[in-house]
């Protein structure tokens, strides 16, 4: 029996994956620290939506500078140490922004808990590569996408809920500190599973971690390409996540009450897409020929919707069917940066490329935002839906850069 599937193995790979998925759960949580609390901020600071939107901003573009410049960080001393302290800014984040007397405290919250949020990817990828058997690493980046997508989604429910039993948004502050501090203490206490220091389950010639050379991956044009596919499927992501629900109820006359709910739908889809995408990851050579056509389904849903020719709530249900497309698309996606990441560049890799999500959230948002409030509500799908077609032709370009190396290799 190869150790692969050898029980011991088996339970090690488990425990690392739902380690690094509950880590990663709490940085999409921590995406959502602030904004489920910006109608109290409102009220309690007289801050106007525009200057609350600055937070989200500063946010991610702290995470997306971090992100790159974290990868190396974690190819030089680790990505448990880079963890660790990664979940102590989040600590020390929501502790700053539950003292917060004015918008100063927020912004400084904001950017803290974005330096927080830089390392994990770079961390979680590095963690999971090195500790998780190679037959079980696409099912990893599922748990890994579907954490992200519950992050998100528990972070407002969790707020809200203390909001109403406290009376006081600083409480639910000190709560999501809490949070993060006993995810923390749970890391500390199963620090062996995500040594990432001891690898277990791959090959020795992969394990090396000899590079040419520190920076020699920048020169990859995989990387970039990695990079641009992710901002260009963020794009689509974001526009979907802030403006789907105003544009589907001005286009096709529904209540926001009801239209709200349609960003549910897609998360929801998109996890169960993830789920699925788990399968298809283990048993597909051809990566970039799976997140072509999962997003190109996605696409075409999208570009329906903005048409405007399908009735309201059968239009709700395409956008959300789209989130499908574009979860089953991504543990193909994070199979194939691993396949185009140099040997011992795994975090900076990552961390590059993964930059490109927050840079994505950074930059699409306000540029969706003028096209509604332009009158083309119709604009936020087809963007959207030019945007994944834009991230179709990137993951391509990647998989022949791949695909192109190998025969190089076995020549």
């Amino acid at each position: 029996m190869s150790k692969a599937s050898d029980p011991g193995p088996r339970a090690e790979d488990f425990r690392c994956i739902g380690l690094v998925g509950l880590a990663h759960g709490t940085s999409h949580f921590f995406h959502m620290l602030l904004p489920p609390l910006f109608p109290l901020f409102v009220r309690d600071f007289g801050v106007s939506y525009a200057q609350l939107g600055l937070l989200v901003t500063v946010f991610f573009a702290v995470s997306g500078i971090g992100q790159a410049l974290a990868g190396f960080l974690v190819d030089r001393v680790g990505a448990r140490p880079v963890l660790f302290a990664a979940l102590g800014s989040f600590v020390a984040a929501a502790l700053l922004a539950a003292a917060a007397q004015g918008f100063d405290g927020l912004l400084l919250a904001a950017a803290l808990a974005g330096l927080g949020n830089s390392p994990f990817h770079p961390v979680d990828f590095t963690i999971l590569n090195k500790r998780v058997s190679p037959p079980r690493l696409g099912h990893a980046f599922s748990v890994h996408g579907v954490s992200g997508n519950l992050g998100w989604a528990a972070a407002p429910v969790f707020q809200l809920a203390i909001v109403q039993a406290t009376g006081s948004w600083r409480w639910a502050l000190v709560a999501c500190a809490a949070w993060a501090l006993l995810v923390l203490l749970l890391l500390v206490w199963q620090r062996e599973a995500i040594d990432d220091g001891a690898v277990v389950s791959r090959p020795a010639a992969e394990a090396s971690d000899s590079a040419p050379g520190t920076f020699a991956f920048l020169r990859l044009p995989s990387v970039w390409l990695c990079f641009s596919f992710f901002f260009w499927s963020t794009c689509a992501l974001s526009a979907i996540q802030s403006f789907a629900g105003p544009a589907l109820s001005t286009m096709y006359e529904l209540p926001l009450s009801t239209t709200a709910y349609v960003v549910t739908g897609y998360m929801v889809a998109g996890a169960l897409g993830i789920l699925s995408g788990g399968f298809l990851a283990v048993r597909t050579r051809h990566l970039e020929r799976v997140i072509g056509a999962c997003l190109a389904s996605a696409a075409l849903l999208l570009a329906l919707v903005g048409s405007g020719v399908l009735p309201g709530l059968m239009a709700m249900a395409a956008t959300a069917l789209a989130g499908f497309g574009a979860g089953l698309a991504g543990p193909s996606r994070d199979m194939l940066i691993k396949r185009a990441s140099p040997p011992g560049a795994t975090g900076r890799v990552y961390g590059t490329v993964y930059s490109g999500l927050d840079i994505g959230f950074a930059l699409a948002a306000p540029l969706f935002g003028a096209i509604l409030d332009g009158g083309r509500p119709d604009g936020v799908f087809y963007g959207a839906a030019l945007s994944l077609g834009l991230g179709i032709a990137s993951a391509s370009l990647v998989g022949l850069r791949v695909a192109l190396t190998s025969r190089r290799v076995t020549a």
